[in-house]
């Protein structure tokens, strides 16, 4: 039976979340995308300490018969282990939370009040869980409806 995108990453991150904090890491994110011809399995890891080279690899290495043994993907894939980088999207709630007080950049699919992108401090969420933002000049921080966001992503301001 074939499995559709939704399913490859719900069975990746069973397999690859115990895997991970079992080696010192946390599974930032799963993904399972076309790229051109060709279908990419994205396994991103995070730790306190930052992730190297070596660490992807040795994710990379530790993942890859258990992924065989489970064959959750009836086609070819690349499997790309990697950081989430610098620049992150966000898109948990534990993410967001674990942001706090970073300098984020929320695009919205729509306009509001002129603008389909903030940049400001994230001061994380609100009870109804709106994204919240702190940008400059303001007193009370914008809250930002999940539905109308876009993206959320980190910015690192480079000096």
């Amino acid at each position: 039976m074939k499995k559709n995108a939704k399913g490859v990453v719900g069975v990746v991150r069973a397999i690859a979340e115990p895997l991970a904090e079992e080696l010192g890491y946390v599974l930032w994110d799963v993904e399972y995308v076309k790229v051109g011809a060709d279908m990419y399995l994205r396994i991103t890891i995070d730790s306190e300490e930052g992730i190297t080279i070596d660490d992807c690899e040795k994710m990379h290495r530790a993942i890859d018969p258990l992924l065989d043994e489970a064959d959750p993907i009836d086609e070819a894939y690349h499997l790309e282990v990697s950081s989430p980088g610098i620049e992150r999207e966000l898109k948990e709630d534990w993410q967001i939370e674990a942001c706090e007080d970073w300098d984020v950049e929320v695009r919205l699919y729509a306009p509001l009040n002129g603008a389909k992108s903030y940049l400001g401090k994230l001061a994380g969420l609100n009870e109804a869980g709106d994204i919240l933002l702190a940008v400059d000049g303001k007193e009370e921080p914008l809250a930002f409806p999940r539905a109308s966001v876009a993206t959320l992503k980190t910015r690192f301001q480079f000096d």
